[in-house]
């Protein structure tokens, strides 16, 4: 990064309604996937499914999304974040509310889930994470650790929330209003907050009286795709991720029915669900402050590598409350970081050129690993009558995966080509 330019103080008085705004628009795309527990056993008992299917809908929402993403980050590049942005918390909150009318044919579940995969690709992290890197340098970690933070503190309120709606107004309805609260505070917060570099270069046009496209307004350093394709920096990175990714989502979605199974009552096994949203968002602060100050490859392979200690402890920990407790703090401070850690190391190996399309396709191998987790996890559970070898994978993969981050070469300095982005009026 360049030496010159604001100072961090001066970049979070110009920009922090902007990261407020990206904070609680990723926790939004993260509350359907947050509440995917949570209705596993009231929606497969009124319609008689097996949990493999179930799971197939989160599934299939997270492989549209993959199949999604590269594309979608072709239009960031060309047209900032914005544009995209207002469109798509409209069309996830309609997507959110048609799941309160779903009458148990199985054509329709699926249906469901590939309209909210299409809509959500909009607000997913690509979006937001784009506004944030292409404005902040100095403290670039802690605020795309407070971006993240969004889908922790959804992880913190959706599941007590969520379960109290379910158990006072029955399943639909919780659906409808979950969609409608957070969606509605999303769009009026982007509305007024949300912008990014594009959007910042463009007023300049404006006021010189000259005219420019999205796409060529502003010369970002980085990596060209054909450049970040031929990276294998970034293909460990991106590796690494899909294989965290699968594993902890998959304890996240069967996360619930792991404690009920094992004879945690269903609304302490919310509340302690909670208590590891809590400690997602500790864990992205700390890391995204780690971030800016240390070797990233040692903070992120270190806060990756961790995770597998709540699989470890949850082979034992489901018959002693104390590892329990354990296992969801360190699973809410590790695992909720991946997003956080994959944004900052692609900003960091491929600069900002080409963000959209790289950190798109670091976000399709996400979504893919985050859709095939539930299922993968759901499937162990049909075949072996429990989530034992699910949790030894676990307990390796994640290891190996941090191992993998760990062992990353030192990244490239990228200077910025033009003067820093005016602050947002």
């Amino acid at each position: 990064m360049s030496g010159t330019g604001p100072t961090a103080a001066q970049e979070w008085k110009q920009h922090w309604t902007l990261v407020l705004a990206s904070a609680i628009g990723f926790g939004f795309f993260s509350v359907m996937l947050s509440t995917v527990g949570l209705f596993m056993e009231p929606v497969s008992a009124e319609f008689g499914w097996s949990r493999t299917f179930y799971s197939s809908g989160a599934s299939i929402a997270t492989i549209m999304t993959a199949l999604l993403s590269p594309f979608f980050g072709v239009l960031i590049d060309r047209y900032g974040s914005r544009k995209l942005a207002l469109p798509g918390v409209l069309l996830t909150l309609a997507s959110m509310l048609l799941f309160g009318f779903t009458n148990g044919e199985a054509w329709q579940w699926v249906a469901l889930w590939v309209f909210f995969g299409a809509a959500a690709v909009t607000i997913k992290s690509t979006i937001w994470s784009a506004a944030v890197l292409g404005v902040f340098e100095r403290s670039r970690g802690l605020a795309l650790g407070l971006t993240m933070a969004g889908t922790a503190l959804s992880q913190v309120i959706v599941p007590p929330l969520g379960n109290w709606l379910i158990t006072e107004f029955g399943w639909r309805a919780a659906y409808v209003w979950l969609g409608l609260g957070w969606g509605s505070i999303t769009f009026v917060l982007c509305l007024f907050f949300f912008f990014d570099i594009h959007d910042a270069a463009a007023r300049r046009h404006a006021k010189a009286g000259t005219v420019a496209s999205a796409a060529d307004a502003v010369d970002l350093p980085g990596l060209t795709v054909r450049e970040g394709a031929r990276d294998w920096a970034l293909w460990r990175v991106g590796i690494s991720n899909f294989v965290v990714m699968l594993l902890t989502q998959g304890l996240a979605a069967h996360l619930i029915p792991i404690l009920t199974d094992a004879g945690v009552s269903r609304g302490n096994a919310a509340l302690l669900s909670s208590l590891g949203g809590i400690a997602g968002i500790v864990g992205k602060l700390i890391t995204g402050a780690l971030l800016d100050r240390y070797k990233p490859n040692w903070i992120g392979g270190l806060t990756l590598g961790a995770a597998a200690l709540t699989f470890a402890a949850l082979m034992d920990g489901v018959r002693s409350p104390a590892l329990i407790v354990f296992a969801l703090i360190v699973n809410g401070y590790a695992a909720g970081t991946k997003t956080q850690i994959t944004g900052f190391l692609t900003a960091s190996y491929g600069g900002m050129k080409s963000f959209g399309v790289i950190y798109g396709v670091m976000a399709a191998l996400m979504a893919l690993a985050a859709g095939m987790g539930p299922l993968a996890a759901g499937r162990v559970y049909d075949v072996f009558g429990g989530y034992e070898w699910f949790l030894l994978a676990g307990a390796i993969g994640c290891t190996l995966g941090g191992l993998m981050i760990i062992s990353l070469p030192a990244y490239p300095k990228w200077e910025k080509k033009e003067p820093e982005a005016e602050a947002f009026a």
